[in-house]
Parts: structure tokens; C-alpha cells; sequence
């Protein structure tokens, strides 16, 4: 084999590819990243066996053949090379050759019969959506899946499609994120649960860009997201997801409309007197029109007052600060809507449309 690419371009590849490449396996053949050069075109790939990516990369093929790379060592080899063409030799007795102008590296590859290709999707089941729209999708839900295994549901997200509309559903046990768009075509009913990890790396790969579309196919046991000339194939959560739904509740006794950007800049003033893993509850006291809001910390107290818009009755709640940050970021209206029922109640920001919804768990304190 014998290639010739520019740096930025096959470095632009190793970095989307690297995403699938697992930090610690006891299989040699998974850290590596797959150079094939066997069809007309430069694939490379990197598979986990529970997430893989494939891209194809600009350059030019001299020779055809296909060679496996200890994937750390080919990213800092390639990153610290001169800005300059970088050529790529393989022998079959897997000695590659890695050259740029007066830098010559020789290491060992391996075999590519050994690398363990993408799994086959059927492209019969899919949707299509903009890479704009999915990445947002992704940033306003992610935050709120579970860290842990404590169950393997909540460290995934649901995809719900319903003719033209997507809906994307996470929670941790504490609080629930749903976002919700329509799409242009309508398309079979899909209901699957993809890794959160998954997610977050294609996010990290998405252009973002309005005008390019993200095709998703769905199988049995993976997915399929395919956009700009790149796969990631990723193997599906079994289980059935949450009934999210009849944890919504339409009712409330207390509404408050409030500038979105008040309210988060004084919440993020508040945890300033909150040290790592201190979990100290700041309290929303309504009344009237007026939103008290205080926290109560060794470090120190904090209160601030904002102007609102109530309807209902006066409550005093409270709510681990973080969760409200989460939710207020990602929320791009220049006011928001709070819905509360009592002091043990979750409270739900929405909108009206309901394109999105974050519910959010109280936290018990003490009264002063």
C-alpha cells in the first residue's frame, strides 16, 4: 500500500475516527485504526464493538492495500508532522512508513484481516434531519442521562418517531429532558434507545450546519447516522424505555413567567458559595410578583431578588441549582415558563408548543 494525503485532511479523519476508539481493552486489534485503500477511495475506520466510525479521506492512492494502526501513536505521529504532504507505505509483512519532508517514521502495523469491520444496516428504515437540528437536539437533552450503570436505560436516550415528528427523551432519577421537532417527510413509527456516548461523540463530529442532512437508519440491534461522506453505526440499549408520559402532568397551582437570563445569572452567582460535591439546595420563595431566591452555604449566604410574572398561588421550593442550570442554558427563549404544583411536586419549564420540556425534582430544606 501506498497513499499520499495532505495533513490536514488525514488528520481531520483520525480525529473523527479516534471517537470509536476504546480507552482500555484487553483486544490489541480495537486500538488500532483500519487504513483500506482496497476500493478507489481511503476509508478509515475505528470500531469498540459497541460504537464504530468509518470516514472516507481525501488523498491520493499510489498503491492499493489496506494496513491497521495502534491508533494513540498514528494521531501524535501525525499531529506533530510538518504541515506538509505526508506519504503512507505498508509491505505484507505489516512495516509501515510514515514520511513528511525530512521526518521518516517506521513502525509496525497489523494485519487488516484481524480488524473487526462495521456491522451491516439495512437501509430500509430512516429519517432525515438537518445536522443543525440534531445537534441541538443532542446539546438540550444530553446533560440529563446518567452517569453510572445503575440502570443501563438511563445512559441513553430515547428516539421516538411518530409520522413527522422526532423526540428525544433522557433522564437520570432526578429530572427529564424531552425535546421535540417536526420534520419534513413523514416516516414509520421508530422507538429505540441509543448509548448517551454515542451521542456525544457524534455531536462532537456534526457540522452543525442547517443546510446538510443527517440520514438515520434503524436496525433490530444498531443504528446508523450518516452524513458528510462519514458512518457511525452504534449498538442499541435493549430494554423498554420509561413511560415518560404519565410522569407529565398538565396540572399546576403556580405559573411564573421570568427572564430567562435574570434568573440563570443569579442562580449561577448563587453556587459560588457551593465547594465540589456540597449539595445545597437554593431556595425559591414566590410571592406576590417577586421571586426571593436564596442559598445558605459554610462558605457563606446569598439572596436576590427578581421581578416576575405569577398566576396561582404563592410557594416556597426548592431545587438543586445545577439541574436548573442545566435546563436554562439550552433553553433559547428570552423568557421561560415554570410550572410548580407544591414544594414536593416536580416543577416543568416548557414552552407552549411543549417543543421542549424539562421536568425537575424538589429538594427537601429547612424552613428558616
Amino acid at each position: 500500500m501506498k497513499l499520499s494525503f495532505t495533513k490536514a485532511s488525514l488528520a481531520a479523519g483520525i480525529n473523527i475516527v479516534s471517537k470509536a476508539v476504546p480507552a482500555k481493552t484487553t483486544m490489541t486489534i480495537l486500538e488500532c485504526i483500519l487504513i483500506d485503500a482496497s476500493a478507489g477511495e481511503i476509508k478509515l475506520t475505528a470500531n469498540d464493538m459497541e460504537l464504530g466510525i468509518e470516514t472516507v479521506v481525501e488523498g491520493q492512492i499510489l498503491e492499493k492495500g489496506r494496513i491497521a494502526i495502534e491508533a494513540k501513536l498514528f494521531s501524535e505521529i501525525i499531529r506533530k508532522l510538518p504541515d506538509s504532504e505526508i506519504l503512507i507505505e505498508s509491505d505484507d509483512k505489516y512495516n509501515v512508513s510514515i514520511t513528511c519532508e525530512k521526518a521518516d517514521f517506521k513502525i509496525t502495523g497489523k494485519e487488516a484481516d484481524e480488524f473487526s469491520y462495521l456491522p451491516m444496516i439495512e437501509k430500509d428504515d430512516y429519517i432525515s434531519v438537518s445536522q443543525f437540528t440534531l445537534k441541538e437536539m443532542i446539546r438540550q437533552t444530553i446533560f440529563s442521562i446518567a452517569a453510572g450503570d445503575v440502570n443501563k436505560l438511563m445512559t441513553g436516550e430515547l428516539f421516538e418517531v411518530n409520522e413527522n415528528e422526532l423526540k428525544i427523551t433522557s433522564l437520570d432519577g432526578h429530572r427529564i429532558s424531552i425535546r421535540k421537532v417536526r420534520l419534513r417527510d413523514s416516516y414509520a413509527p421508530q422507538k429505540v434507545v441509543v448509548p448517551g456516548k454515542t451521542l456525544t461523540e457524534i455531536s462532537k463530529i456534526l457540522s452543525g450546519e442547517a443546510d446538510k442532512d443527517v440520514l438515520i437508519f434503524f436496525g433490530p440491534n444498531h443504528i446508523l447516522f450518516e452524513f458528510d461522506r462519514t458512518l457511525v453505526v452504534s449498538r442499541l440499549i435493549e430494554g423498554e424505555y420509561f413511560r415518560v408520559q404519565q410522569m407529565l402532568s398538565g396540572d399546576y397551582e403556580t405559573k411564573m413567567t421570568i427572564n430567562k437570563k435574570d434568573f440563570l445569572d443569579s442562580i449561577d452567582r448563587s453556587v459560588l458559595l457551593i465547594r465540589e460535591n456540597d449539595k445545597k439546595p437554593i431556595i425559591l420563595n414566590l410571592q406576590d410578583q417577586m421571586l426571593e431566591m436564596s442559598l445558605t452555604s459554610m462558605m457563606g449566604t446569598m439572596k436576590e431578588e427578581i421581578l416576575v410574572n405569577k398566576q396561582g398561588k404563592d410557594i416556597m421550593i426548592g431545587f438543586n441549582p445545577k439541574f436548573l442550570i442545566d435546563a436554562l442554558r439550552v433553553i433559547d427563549d428570552e423568557t421561560v415558563d415554570i410550572y410548580m404544583v407544591n414544594s414536593k411536586a416536580p416543577c416543568f419549564i416548557r414552552d407552549e408548543e411543549e417543543n421542549y420540556i424539562y421536568l425537575i425534582l424538589p429538594v427537601n430544606f429547612n424552613r428558616v
